[in-house]
């Protein structure tokens, strides 16, 4: 079954993404930060809006470091997401090497069970990749998606990182929700190699800026693309 993620800032941009189609909504603030924790009541005006899952961001700076204090925050704030509406829960962390902080991300995660999460693309800037996909995949738990580019110069670079992970078995592939810089070309080859899920943020939104908001025809024309190539 294929999976149309959508990055939504307020309520409008979540009601155009079911509007348009969308399976589910990534809820952020701040994408010149590229993405960080939304305000509580950002989530609850989401809420009342659609019915769709609200996976929310939980990242306090524009790094993948974090810090005691740091994560103490988002803990409080995970709790507080949740009563907003929240039912899913976007996270991850690097450290000081440059590769997957489990410490770090299994606490916080241990906070949002059991509700599902997604480690974003803090993996695509880990310092040595294979590792760090080795040990996302370890974390288990609730997770059950990882937001990839395969490269940190986005899919373009790492179409081929994403293709060869899936083809490491269905459990991997399941997991991989391709996106970063993702392209209309590049859905059908993702799709080949057994990809199925799909995270679009600029592609949505006229000129691609994101100060525009969602337009839920162009999330209308990405729901057939990706049904089209998963054969949904």
């Amino acid at each position: 079954m294929s999976l149309l993620e959508v990055i939504a800032l307020d309520a409008a941009d979540a009601r155009a993404a079911q509007e348009g189609g969308a399976d589910r909504i990534e809820v952020v603030a701040d994408m010149a930060a590229d993405g960080l924790t939304p305000d509580p009541d950002v989530v609850a005006k989401m809420r009342e809006v659609t019915s769709l899952p609200l996976r929310v961001m939980l990242r306090a700076n524009a790094g993948f470091r974090t810090s005691t204090h740091e994560l103490d925050r988002l803990r409080v704030a995970a709790d507080t997401l949740k009563e907003a509406g929240a039912d899913g829960f976007v996270l991850g962390f690097l450290d000081s090497f440059g590769q997957i902080d489990a410490g770090a991300t299994s606490k916080l995660a241990a906070v949002v069970a059991p509700l599902p999460w997604t480690f974003h693309r803090a993996l695509d800037h880990a310092h040595d990749a294979a590792p760090a996909w080795a040990a996302v995949k370890e974390l288990g738990g609730t997770l059950d998606t990882v937001l990839t580019a395969g490269s940190a110069r986005g899919v373009d670079a790492g179409v081929d990182v994403l293709a060869r992970r899936a083809a490491e078995g269905a459990a991997s592939a399941e997991m991989i929700m391709a996106g970063g810089g993702l392209r209309r070309k590049h859905v059908a080859l993702l799709a080949a190699a057994g990809i199925a899920k799909f995270h679009v943020g600029t592609a949505v939104r006229p000129d691609g800026a994101w100060e525009a908001p969602v337009d839920a025809a162009l999330v209308g024309e990405w729901r057939a693309l990706v049904s089209a190539a998963t054969g949904d």
